[in-house]
């Protein structure tokens, strides 16, 4: 995320320093909750960025608590924005998953707690729309109370509650019992394993029978359309990965909360020396069940990897 813009005046006296200093502690939770409305890196960083200005033009001395004020312009914002997102994501080409985030530098995106974070939990709150994404995002991981979500989203009290009541009961149908991380990862390196080999047997051993693999690419060439369902679909295009991506390196990262799969190409090394740096060509994310994995989550469109990329530094970046 990029520094503050100067402000407008010029000035810096003490008052606005402390304004932007607070701005600053606060633009983590902004953040996250325009990414969880929005599932976009870079749309959320926009919204954060378009905050500020509205922040310097308001009448401080009125505002008792910034924080609250804050939050409630970055999530207006982020409603106006994901209702024209809709319209532009219906021209997409293929499956549209929600950019990826590095966590390992955040792990949970500015949230008290790292609910609405994960790939899959992203794509379900997608299907709702935007006013009501809002609600649950600010409820479930924020914990604001209904009284004031109420007065952001301009909704009553028990309209909030329904709201946030439906999603719950949509997330909980749609999601199954979250295995350990440690078994999460032993999956995901069996996959990677298998994979790597192309061994369709050994990729379809760890897959559930029902298992659906999206993957995003935006009209990429040779890259899937359609959601792929079950385990022998999934096992075969899966062991196609070395022909998709020939050269293709693995390595494990975190995105979204969770272990995950990046996948490079194109690194060299002279001696000890690295002379090519390696491109990141796709990152994989797995949701897990009891039976195995359930889900696949190929991010492959290039700017949603260049988005994943800059989350990796945006604590660093956005110091004053």
């Amino acid at each position: 995320m990029d520094k503050l813009p100067p402000l407008t005046d010029g000035s810096r006296d003490g008052s606005l320093d402390e304004e932007a200093d607070a701005f600053q502690r606060l633009r983590p939770r902004l953040f996250g909750i325009a990414y969880r409305i929005l599932g976009s890196v870079s749309e959320a960083e926009d919204v954060v960025q378009d905050v500020w200005p509205r922040w310097q033009d308001t009448d401080r001395s009125e505002v008792l608590n910034p924080g609250a004020f804050l939050a409630k312009i970055t999530t207006r914002l982020a409603i106006n924005v994901a209702q024209s997102a809709r319209v532009r994501r219906e021209a997409y080409i293929g499956p549209w998953l929600p950019e990826p985030v590095d966590t390992s530098v955040d792990p949970q995106v500015g949230a008290e707690r790292g609910e609405a974070l994960e790939l899959a939990v992203l794509l379900v709150l997608e299907r709702l729309n935007p006013v009501e994404r809002a609600a649950y995002v600010l409820r479930e991981a924020f914990d604001y109370p209904y009284d004031e979500i109420a007065g952001i989203v301009r909704l009553s009290q028990a309209n909030v509650r329904q709201i946030v009541s439906r999603a719950r009961k949509r997330l909980s149908a749609e999601r199954r019992d979250p295995v350990d991380t440690a078994e999460h990862r032993r999956l995901l390196d069996a996959f990677v394993a298998a994979a790597r080999h192309g061994d369709v047997a050994a990729l379809e051993s760890v897959l559930s029978a029902d298992v659906v693999a999206y993957a995003d690419g935006n009209g990429l060439r040779g890259v899937a359309r359609l959601e792929v369902v079950g385990a022998g679909r999934v096992a075969r295009i899966s062991a196609f990965v070395n022909k998709f991506i020939p050269g293709a390196e693995f390595a494990m990262a975190e995105a979204n909360g969770l272990p995950s799969l990046l996948i490079r190409k194109g690194g060299e090394t002279v001696g000890l020396v690295s002379a090519r740096p390696s491109q990141t060509v796709g990152l994989v994310s797995v949701t897990v069940g009891a039976d195995g994995i359930d889900g696949l989550y190929w991010v492959l469109a290039p700017e949603k990897l260049r988005a994943y990329e800059r989350s990796s530094d945006r604590l660093v970046r956005q110091e004053p």
